[in-house]
């Protein structure tokens, strides 16, 4: 998408996956504020910009704006677009009659009719058992053992993420998994590249799973990084691309490449984090940072992919200085960003405001930048 949108200078945006019980994603949950509540965002030009992010892909609105609220519900809707309501508007007969007919979901506890799906925050698990022949939704979920509440509550699906907050470490008697097993040939393979081995002892180490081979041509020859010509196999890539910037690839296949089906939620959010710091970065005209802040997003979740801490793993990981400074130190250039796409992730209006602040940073330049950058992963899943 290239379009510019003037309303995104007047939102913030906060997004988040809808996952199913058997941690499929089954849309993306796209949060709406109005930085100036008085103010009157257009809704046409919203689901246009909407369209554009995700022409097919399913979305789901939770918008903080009475205004703008009404202006959707009013307005053609795209089919793969649904919007939360609050029941507590549903005493507007006209605004009830709008949302039922669109298939909206209603956000807290009614036994309104005509509507099949409720949206509850997690703490309202607590007040009693769900509303009968509802199927429920539980929002802001923030780590696993959130997910398993709300699921254990009987739950249809969770809005948030598995993973929030610091890394804990698993008990030391816990075994390798063989998911982690499998990323050691991405591992081994980053350090061989990093030393500028040769092709035949790359291609050698690549071998040991053609699945991951399959799975880095795929990504390379992907509408989403629009190279100009189709890479044929791993020794044409490093001939096109160099040594530092097959980098990438081989960090993008170690961020999304676990056949852990527990890990989806976590990929889910690591190549989002790469993408969105990668558009951050693109008005500085250096492609060695652009690179930097993508693999900085992609790896701020594997510590909890791989159960290890930071510490540890970027003792076997090669990573530039200026990632190891914002996953390990929290410090240096590119912390400061990804602080604000973890704001954008909490849907929390107060911190994006205060990372635009921090950063000196536009809400046009940044919501644009979260639209293009979902609008590529969704190319690349």
């Amino acid at each position: 998408m290239n379009s510019t949108h003037a309303v995104l200078g007047q939102l913030a945006l906060g997004y988040a996956p809808l996952v199913s019980k058997s941690l499929d994603i089954e849309a993306t949950r796209v949060t709406v504020f109005a930085l100036r509540p008085e103010g009157s965002p257009d809704a046409g030009e919203l689901l246009a910009a909407l369209s554009e992010a995700f022409p097919t892909k399913a979305v789901q609105l939770n918008v903080a704006h009475e205004g703008l609220l009404k202006g959707l519900l009013a307005a053609p809707l795209p089919a793969n677009v649904r919007i939360e309501v609050p029941a507590f508007l549903l005493s507007d007969a006209e605004l009830a009659a709008q949302a039922q007919a669109r298939g909206a979901l209603l956000k807290g506890r009614s036994d309104a009719a005509g509507f099949k799906q409720l949206v509850l925050d997690l703490p309202d698990l607590a007040n009693g058992p769900l509303p009968a022949g509802k199927s429920v939704l539980v929002a802001g979920a923030r780590s696993a053992a959130d997910f398993k509440q709300a699921f254990d509550g009987g739950a249809a699906g969770v809005l948030g993420w598995t993973v929030h907050g610091d890394f804990e470490a698993p008990p030391a008697s816990a075994a390798r998994n063989d998911a982690q097993a499998d990323l050691q040939v991405i591992v081994e393979l980053m350090s061989r590249v990093d030393q500028g081995e040769d092709v035949e002892r790359l291609e050698q180490t690549l071998k040991r799973d053609p699945s991951l081979a399959f799975k880095l041509l795929r990504y390379m020859n992907s509408a989403a990084f629009g190279l100009s010509v189709e890479v044929s196999s791993f020794r044409h890539a490093i001939m096109l691309l160099g040594y530092a910037r097959l980098r990438r690839w081989l960090a993008l296949l170690l961020a999304t490449a676990s056949k852990d089906h527990a890990m989806r939620p976590v990929m889910f959010g690591a190549l989002r984090r790469g993408l969105v710091m990668e558009e951050l970065s693109k008005g500085m005209g250096d492609s060695e940072v652009r690179d930097e802040m993508f693999i900085c997003g992609l790896f701020s979740l594997l510590d909890h992919m791989l159960k290890q801490p930071f510490e540890k793993l970027l003792q076997s990981i090669p990573v530039p200085e200026r990632v190891r400074q914002a996953l390990v130190d929290k410090t240096g250039p590119y912390h400061g960003a990804l602080q604000l796409v973890q704001a954008i992730e909490d849907e929390s209006v107060f911190d994006v405001r205060a990372a635009l602040d921090t950063l000196m940073l536009g809400a046009d330049e940044v919501n644009h930048a979260v639209l293009r950058a979902l609008h590529k992963a969704a190319q690349l899943e």
